[in-house]
């Protein structure tokens, strides 16, 4: 065998090895990707199961206020159109990336917790309510779910920006680009929520 092709052979064993270990490494980052997308899904999840709880917790709490107390009606009106409009907007997995549709959901589930708060605000006028055993514990499960709503809203945002750096940094940013992974929305805080309310009676 002569110097040539014993070189030729040596480069093309390298190249090959070098082509096994790029490829290699591109499963891997592929994979961590898929890891982490699928953390950012899961993690949604736990959000909507949240926000699914508050929606059921509100039929009970209107049908108590409406029950125990003369309540203005304006005010549980507008709990029941924010629960319904909040109800319409569906948000998948695959619209995380979508600014557009991610704005529309925050929107409607802000709006939806607004209702809420003036709702509970207003309750502060009827000492009927206050006193009322159903109504005390509806009010103390919706506070719970309101925690938790923020907890994991926390927590999904956390695992967005671990999601989004993956797929920004070099040199994984060229395999997320190769296989369409694309960043995902955050949750934003309510404008105007750096101000504390103002509750008037």
């Amino acid at each position: 065998m002569s110097n040539g092709l014993k070189i030729g052979c040596g480069v093309g064993a390298l190249l090959t090895v070098i082509l096994i270990g790029f490829v290699m490494w591109g499963v891997g980052v592929y994979n961590s990707l898929v890891s982490l997308d699928e953390g950012v899904n899961q993690a949604w999840s736990q959000v909507e199961n949240q926000y699914q709880r508050r929606a059921d917790l509100i039929p009970n709490l209107v049908n108590t206020v409406k029950g125990v107390a003369n309540f203005e009606k304006e005010t549980y009106t507008a709990v029941a159109e924010a629960r319904s409009q909040a109800a319409k907007i569906k948000l998948t997995p695959a619209m995380l990336s979508d600014p557009n549709a991610f704005a529309k959901f925050q929107s409607a589930q802000d709006n939806l917790g607004s209702a809420l708060s003036r709702l509970l605000v207003t309750v502060e006028r009827y000492p009927e309510l206050k006193a009322n055993e159903n109504f005390l514990q509806l009010q103390a499960q919706l506070e719970g779910t309101e925690n938790r709503i923020s907890v994991e809203r926390r927590k999904f945002n956390q695992i967005v920006q671990q999601y989004n750096t993956k797929i920004r940094r070099f040199p994984a940013n060229f395999i997320a680009g190769i296989a369409g992974f694309t960043q995902k929305q955050y949750f934003k805080a309510v404008e105007g929520s750096d101000k504390p309310p103002e509750v008037k009676f």
